[in-house]
């Protein structure tokens, strides 16, 4: 029995909830930014630095969200499996440089740094497994 013919055979479930993720963060980012880095222990101080904020958290996570949603509902084959590669490997990106900053200074609790690294990991690892199949 191949892996991918059961629980992987809901292949856009999986992108779909990651899209969820990416769509949540990134609005949340457009609307609250302050609020969204406010657990870093960040203080964003300036219009510049709620822009980038916006930016980065807010307009990439919905661009990518939106993206990863229309995979899940529109996309198949090659397509589907190449998109969610990419978000496979930019979650995994993410959850690298959080191994760096452990690896530099350790954070001081589990919850930022530490929640999110396991919510990159897991999400990067269902999009690979499907990619896998």
């Amino acid at each position: 029995m191949r892996f991918g013919s059961s629980l992987f055979a809901m292949s856009a479930l999986w992108i779909g909830v990651v899209a969820l993720f990416f769509l949540g963060m990134g609005l949340f980012g457009l609307i609250a930014p302050t609020a969204l880095i406010r657990p870093f222990g960040i203080e964003l101080s300036s219009p510049e630095a709620r822009g980038e904020v916006r930016a980065v958290y807010g307009g990439f996570g919905v661009a990518f969200g939106s993206l990863l949603g229309w995979v899940a509902l529109h996309a198949s084959g090659d397509l589907q499996r190449g998109i969610a590669l990419a978000a496979a490997v930019a979650l995994a990106g993410m959850a690298l440089g959080r191994l760096v900053a452990r690896a530099v200074e350790r954070p001081s609790a589990f919850y930022p740094a530490w929640c999110y690294f396991w919510v990159e990991m897991l999400s990067a690892g269902l999009l690979a497994a499907f990619v896998l199949e």
